[in-house]
């Protein structure tokens, strides 16, 4: 007879000294970098695309609008795929279409192959390597307790992908061309594939594993993220998942907030720093340079915050980290210059620490009123709100530096954005709100932290 799986008990030779959760992770985090780093490409190449075929900043900010879009938008159904065909499948068939999107710009002749491959390609690889994926993975494999931690460390890979692709993407388009940063980035996603295939398991339970943290006595899949309903189809469980959601005020608040959080860093700054620098006289590389020390201070806040999120009240935090953003954002014009004076590199060391801090807490307010079992899809999409603020972004600000000749104005449209948010972040409710995401009892599982 067949023993279930969540009756199994592993053996206690097979209990490994360093658990495979790590490794897991280590191999996601790697994946999450890569794909960050890729999508962090496209604001260093720009002007060099510009200067080669003679395209407009609203041509190029258009490509990079709809990467960014369908990045944001293919998160949630990334999310249900991974329920449906495991982590392994996906995240090694998005390795090969962000290899082959990139790779192909290098025969591109016309703007509608930069928006096919950028766009299209780049954007549906990099999707499925979304922080989505971090969620899943820190659910299926950490228990409660470690999870926000984990989600600080996962959340941290966007900004370590900035910090080690940028400034070498940005020295080879300067350099031998845009086209060898494409080819980098090409060969870097192929490299990741044998690795995910070999280290990646979908739940610790394949392994004869516990989740990391799980007390000796407990079941093998403690907190199961299986969605109900499994044997529909990916694409149906996440818009079944989307039409329950929107009933919830808490829903529309995550997601406003978590679309200008998008609007404020990658549509804006990881779109735009570069070339509005240079509009001031900063060379291209050391403005690539300032974005990508953005990403070294990231490491600290993002991981900084996911402790905090342990420990405080995601909602006082996703307060605090809007309203000082909105705040720094409202001084940048003035701090942009030819040379790196002292006060632009404080802001540089503030908007790095407060990048994406508030991806923890707000995975933390998915799971506390959406359950466990809904959150990653929950905020699957939560997080294409985010990717379509930046789209909107990209666009807006190119259109208001090609019609008024700077981003003076975007500027100031973040920062007044960001305040807006702090404000609706302390409108969400302290306990779950009741409805159908929640009607198995998740909620229980998911009471309001002290």
């Amino acid at each position: 007879m067949t023993i279930p799986a969540t009756d199994r008990t592993p053996a206690p030779t097979r209990t490994p000294r360093i658990h495979r959760a790590w490794w897991v992770t280590a191999v996601v985090l790697a994946a999450l970098v890569s794909a960050a780093g890729f999508r962090s490409s496209t604001g260093a190449l720009l002007e060099p695309l510009e200067s080669e075929f003679g395209w407009s900043r609203a041509t190029t900010s258009g490509a990079v609008t709809a990467n960014l879009v369908i990045y944001g938008l293919t998160a949630p159904f990334a999310a249900a795929l991974m329920e449906r065909f495991g982590i392994r499948r996906v995240v090694a068939l998005a390795l090969l279409l962000v290899a082959a999107g990139s790779g192909l710009t290098v025969v591109m002749t016309s703007p509608w192959q930069l928006w096919l491959l950028w766009g299209v390609a780049v954007g549906v690889g990099t999707g499925a390597m979304a922080l989505v994926l971090g969620s899943v993975v820190a659910n299926r494999w950490f228990v409660e307790s470690r999870r926000g931690l984990v989600t600080g460390v996962f959340s941290a890979a966007g900004a370590a992908g900035q910090f080690v692709f940028l400034p070498g993407i940005a020295a080879l388009a300067a350099g031998p061309g845009w086209r060898w940063a494409a080819l980098v980035v090409s060969v870097a996603a192929v490299l990741l594939v044998p690795l995910v295939l070999l280290v990646v398991r979908d739940r610790p339970v394949d392994l004869g594993l516990r989740p990391y943290g799980a007390a000796p006595g407990e079941a093998l899949d403690e907190a199961p993220t299986r969605h109900t309903g499994t044997h529909a189809g990916p694409a149906t469980l996440a818009v079944r998942t989307l039409r329950e959601s929107v009933r919830s005020r808490t829903f529309w608040i995550l997601f406003g907030t978590f679309w200008i959080c998008g609007w404020s860093t990658n549509g804006l700054i990881g779109t735009h720093f570069i070339p509005a620098a240079h509009d001031h006289g900063m060379p291209q590389t050391t403005a690539a340079g300032l974005l990508a020390l953005v990403g070294v201070f990231d490491l600290v806040g993002t991981i900084a915050s996911g402790w905090l999120t342990d420990r405080v009240d995601p909602r006082f935090l996703l307060f605090g980290y809007y309203g000082l953003r909105g705040l720094s954002l409202l001084f940048v014009p003035a701090l942009l210059g030819p040379d790196i004076a002292p006060s632009l590199f404080v802001f540089i060391v503030f908007y790095g620490l407060d990048w994406v801090a508030t991806v923890p807490p707000t995975i933390a307010l998915c799971r506390r009123h959406f359950g466990v079992q809904r959150s990653s899809m929950v905020f699957g999409w939560v997080f294409a709100a985010h990717m379509v603020g930046a789209g909107v972004a990209a666009s807006y600000a190119g259109w208001v530096r090609q019609s008024t000749g700077d981003y003076y104005t975007a500027w100031l449209t973040a920062g007044g954005l960001c305040l807006f948010a702090a404000m609706a972040c302390l409108a969400i409710s302290r306990s779950p709100e009741r409805g159908p995401w929640n009607a198995e009892g998740e909620q229980a599982e998911v009471a309001s932290v002290a």
